[in-house]
């Protein structure tokens, strides 16, 4: 696997190949939360690629000789006012062009053609149609799955251009095969558009004419190269959280820099895993890496940070927040933890008698990361889905200073695993599931009252006509006609079918939680789905594909274990990270991860945060009993990018009897558990985090 372009800035490149980029892919950014992965596809076909501005003129591109341009997906829409800008002469400088979401309406208004915003939003694997006679799809089948995220869609096609695939009632792909110009509404670049590899290397090399000869430096060498580029003689303090990514990073560092140089600390921010700290502790040891922990759970509870006015306010005047264990925001959350590992650090130089202007900052930050906080570093237009902890205002200033040290900030996780055997980590740290800096402080979905917005009486009745479909049509419903515009005959007659059969509800549950749709953040209403029967586990993911795509309000579905919900929670159980909740959380996670480590299925699941949710369940309403109870969510997700990713499905992909059903009752014998749920989404329209 080639190392991505080290400088990670959106500008050419000219030092390579002696200023000329020629046979190289220009991949145009239009701000994609998979801008990065189309890169990193194509440089695992072995063909150079460079990451531009999508406003780079077309001369620039013909006159460095680049072979072909990628043209990225993006949040904006091509009919607004302030959509960005770029060279229409791209299409007309004589490169082939694959123009993906956005870059193909970019590619359809530029000639002639229309884009509308539609009422159906696609967010999620589809089944599409196929012209398997199109140069792009040769070697395909007629029908193939791919990702769809986006809510406007092609109306009227570009003159010259044909329709080369479609999703339902919806153009999913264009393409003009005399000038070479090619258009996907759904991202080839994903791992859930199964055969988006043979697309790219379609168009890679039988319609662009690439060669596949490009190689850079070992992955390793580079990163040491710049790591003793930059340090010198100076010292390095890296946070270690005894994940993937800062171990590698501590490794690293390790092998470029003398010992002394090196100031390895764990900091126990009080939102670890059980045992967590010590197991960190003991496995960095062993690997010969002095470590000092520091314990700074009181710090963390307590701490605060400047936040802009308001949301609305553009004016550079702050606000001081909340401190964590009052705060539900999980932007906020974030942001205070991010700020509070920079002051613990610094507090652990003053310790040392250590000039601070002489320490660098080492942390294991990924380009996933950097992409979904909008960092300049990854995409100069990529919307803010989440702030990493790794990525907020305090690090970036310490960045545009000089003095943070960010090796892997090229790589995304597999990579990183690779790097890690490279340099000869065990198998057992190489191959954790990822465990988020802040920990499990964005596990807990802190909240003070329920989320209830104007909309929630009208989208419980949609969810209603969803899973009674089967005898929804028989009595026309206003809202009957826009559930049936958003599906295709087969989807129609699939949903048939399941309603026939199964005996579901469908039902909004009072919480938020972050999502991703149409390269944008969501932060909006989670769907519950129960039933009076045993789960039927392929209804049930088609139905969590399904509700998304109706209710663009729902970026998230669960399936409630347990009999059927009678009555669904209106209200909620005030929650924050309070030390109480926070054990609650600490002890089903533990009971989960064990159940599933002893199955054998850990390596299996790329990652299963647990997550507990203010919700209390089966309560009667005429005793008015209060809501004092939480439940708990269990979140698989597999996934190779971690850029999208989906559920794992009980009893094909996991155990369901031996695995599943055995975390929920154990699970519901932590004291204080009402519930618990089971997530169905896959990214998008969920992150693999719930915050």
């Amino acid at each position: 696997m080639a190392l991505c372009n080290g400088d990670s800035k959106l500008e050419i490149n000219s030092a390579e190949q002696n200023g000329s980029c020629e046979g190289a892919v220009a991949i145009l950014d239009a701000g994609a939360q998979y801008g990065k992965v189309i890169d990193r596809r194509v440089r695992e076909l072995c063909v150079r690629s460079e990451i531009l501005p999508l406003e780079t003129p077309a001369f620039a591109i013909r006159e460095q000789g680049f072979r072909a341009i990628i043209i990225s997906g993006g949040p904006a829409s091509v009919y607004a006012e302030d959509a960005p800008w770029f060279d229409p002469a791209i299409f007309t400088i004589g490169k082939p062009v694959l123009g993906i979401c956005y870059g193909m309406q970019m590619m359809n208004k530029v000639f002639g053609g229309t884009v509308h915003k539609k009422s159906v939003r696609e967010d999620g694997a589809f089944s599409i149609g196929l012209d398997n006679t199109c140069s792009l799809f040769r070697g395909l089948q007629k029908e193939e799955m791919v990702l769809l995220t986006h809510g406007d869609s092609v109306d009227k096609v570009a003159d010259g251009f044909k329709v080369v695939a479609q999703s339902g009632n919806i153009i999913a792909g264009i393409a003009n095969e005399q000038k070479k110009l090619y258009g996907t509404q759904f991202h080839p670049e994903v791992d859930l558009t199964e055969r988006g590899m043979e697309m790219l290397r379609n168009f890679l090399f039988e319609i662009a004419g690439c060669t596949s000869t490009f190689t850079v430096q070992s992955r390793q060498q580079s990163c040491i190269n710049e790591i003793r580029e930059k340090v010198d003689k100076s010292k390095v303090l890296v946070l270690l959280s005894g994940g993937v990514d800062s171990t590698v990073c501590t490794a690293l560092l390790n092998k470029a820099l003398n010992q002394d140089q090196i100031i390895a600390v764990h900091i126990d921010n009080g939102f670890m895993r059980k045992r967590e700290s010590q197991s960190v502790e003991e496995a960095l040891t062993k690997l010969g890496i002095k470590l000092k922990v520091v314990n700074a759970a009181h710090t963390f509870y307590n701490g605060t940070t400047t936040l802009p006015i308001s949301e609305e306010d553009r004016t550079p005047r702050k606000r001081i927040s909340k401190t964590l264990n009052m705060t539900t925001n999980p932007e906020e959350k974030r942001k205070i933890i991010g700020d509070t590992f920079v002051k613990v650090a610094n507090e652990v130089i003053g310790e040392m008698n250590l000039n601070p202007e002489e320490v660098f900052l080492a942390q294991g930050t990924l380009r996933p990361d950097l992409i979904e906080s909008a960092s300049h570093l990854a995409s100069g237009k990529a919307e803010v889905i989440k702030t990493h902890h790794n990525d907020t205002e305090l690090i970036r200033k310490l960045r545009d200073e000089g003095k943070v040290i960010e090796p892997l900030k090229d790589f995304h996780k597999d990579e990183v695993r690779a790097l890690g055997r490279e340099l000869g980590l065990p198998e057992e740290i190489v191959s954790r599931h990822p465990f988020p800096g802040p920990g499990l402080s964005i596990r807990v979905i802190c909240a003070e009252e329920p989320y209830i917005c104007k909309d929630f009486a009208e989208t419980n009745n949609i969810l209603k006509i969803i899973t009674d479909f089967s005898a929804s049509v028989k009595k026309p419903h206003a809202l009957l006609q826009r559930v049936k515009s958003c599906m295709s005959d087969e989807e129609e007659e699939k949903l048939m079918q399941i309603t026939s059969l199964h005996s579901l509800n469908a039902f909004l549950l009072p919480i938020k939680t972050v999502g991703v749709q149409g390269d944008c953040r969501s932060y909006s209403y989670v769907c519950g789905l129960t039933s009076k029967e045993s789960p039927h586990w392929e209804s049930l993911l088609f139905l969590a594909r399904l509700i998304p795509r109706i209710c663009h309000t729902i970026n998230r579905v669960v399936y409630i274990f347990g009999s059927h919900v009678k009555e669904p929670p209106t209200d909620i159980t005030p929650t924050f990270l309070t030390t109480g909740v926070l054990s609650t959380l600490r002890q089903a996670d533990f009971v989960a991860h064990s159940i599933l480590r002893e199955s054998g299925y850990s390596g299996k699941i790329s990652q299963m945060p647990i997550i507990l949710t203010p919700l209390h369940f089966d309560r009667d309403p005429l005793q008015k009993q209060p809501s004092c109870r939480r439940s708990v969510v269990i979140r698989t997700f597999i996934t190779s990018d971690f850029m999208t990713g989906i559920p794992a499905m009980p009893g094909n992909q996991i155990p369901e009897e031996q695995v599943v059903l055995k975390m929920v009752n154990e699970i519901k014998k932590i004291p204080g558990i009402s519930r618990v749920m089971y997530d169905l989404t896959s990214k998008p329209p969920g992150t693999t985090e719930w915050e």
